[in-house]
């Protein structure tokens, strides 16, 4: 069964298509789209071996060429110099405005390959086709695009919408484990979010750290309802001006332990979770949030195979960290404190007595 998600953005308006088999007949979708009939792949070494050729296969049956740029795997992909390489290859492809770019790949390749797509030629278009549960049900959709510096995470990108997103569940049977439970971190958070049915549809799995261990019907829920979760966030507000903002649950003390620990060390789920943990005792501290509610969030996090510890980090180093957050606004950060399960606020009052109280409260 295929499901069809909107994303209403007037004139650059998509959809999020989900379901089996979809890579196959990817080349019909796309040559549907019009424009030159070659097309530009980015994708990283892993998965080039695990899904390109099907991928390629579905394009020539459709009557497109293609030529394919395959990155090193990893975090660290997400640079300059990587993406000077993406760059270098879309011009030596002759990629113009209304060509296809394809991203083929995870939350990495989609980031890098839009950012580049966004540049060149000041915006050309492109297809994502997310192959790991992160991309599935977060960074594919809403086109946020970028690479990380040595100053933080996705500082540098730009907001370039995709034209189409392709979800196919049959690429999560090659994921590795560790990287299915880190796509997980970002479902619960859509449970924090605004779906207290939605968490507690996890909370009743056998087995949320694995696809078998959710099932089918529980696995298209969770993609159907992430897309739409997000589609709709995004269509009220695409450049994150307020409501957007909510989306980085977890995400403002999650990129400080990727930061600081170094790119590599957790997977960006693996962050998120542990972040949601220390938003969630900052928000016990200020007495947002009840011991309950952190307790039912820390399980789920531990039942899904994630960390929840919070690292050994110096605290001047994460304030300072933190001060370079790219949602620090009139120099005040926005921190996204949980209130219930399924309900989240935006506060800009935080003070730093606060979050040292809080890190020495993870820490101890």
């Amino acid at each position: 069964m295929t499901a069809t998600v909107p994303v209403a953005l007037p004139g650059r308006e998509y959809n999020v298509v989900i379901g089996t088999d979809l890579l196959s007949g990817a080349g019909a979708r796309i040559a549907a789209l019009g424009g030159r009939k070659h097309v530009a792949i980015l994708t990283d070494d892993t998965v080039a071996g695990l899904h390109l050729p099907q991928l390629q296969a579905s394009l020539t049956a459709a009557g497109i060429t293609s030529e394919a740029l395959r990155l090193p795997a990893g975090e660290a992909t997400k640079s300059w110099s990587q993406l000077e390489a993406c760059c270098d290859f879309l011009l030596d492809q002759k990629v113009e405005r209304n060509d296809i770019v394809i991203a083929l790949g995870g939350g990495v390749i989609g980031d890098l390959g839009g950012f580049a797509a966004a540049v060149l030629r000041r915006g050309v278009r492109f297809v994502q086709i997310p192959t790991t549960l992160l991309a599935q049900v977060d960074s594919s959709v809403g086109g946020k695009t970028g690479i990380n510096t040595r100053h933080g995470k996705n500082l540098i990108g730009a907001f370039h919408q995709p034209r189409l997103v392709l979800i196919d569940p049959d690429t999560l049977s090659t994921l590795p484990r560790r990287e299915f439970r880190a796509g997980m971190a970002e479902v619960i958070k859509y449970g924090i979010l605004g779906d207290a049915e939605l968490f507690q549809t996890l909370e009743a799995c056998r087995a949320p750290d694995s696809a078998q261990g959710l099932g089918n019907t529980v696995l298209e829920t969770i993609l159907e309802r992430s897309a739409a979760a997000k589609a709709q966030v995004v269509a009220a507000d695409e450049r994150e001006g307020g409501l957007r903002a909510i989306l980085n649950y977890g995400h403002t003390f999650g990129h400080v332990v990727e930061t600081l620990c170094g790119y590599g060390t957790w997977l960006h789920g693996e962050a998120v979770a542990i972040g949601m943990v220390a938003v969630g005792q900052l928000a016990m501290i200020r007495g947002s949030w009840s011991a309950d509610d952190m307790e039912r969030q820390q399980q789920l996090i531990a039942q899904c195979g994630l960390p929840t510890a919070w690292p050994t980090l110096d605290p001047e180093a994460v304030l300072k960290t933190l001060q370079g957050d790219k949602k620090v606004l009139d120099g005040k950060l926005r921190f996204i404190l949980p209130t219930a399960i399924g309900s989240v606020e935006i506060r800009d009052d935080i003070t730093r007595e606060e979050i040292l109280r809080c890190l020495a409260q993870l820490s101890g």
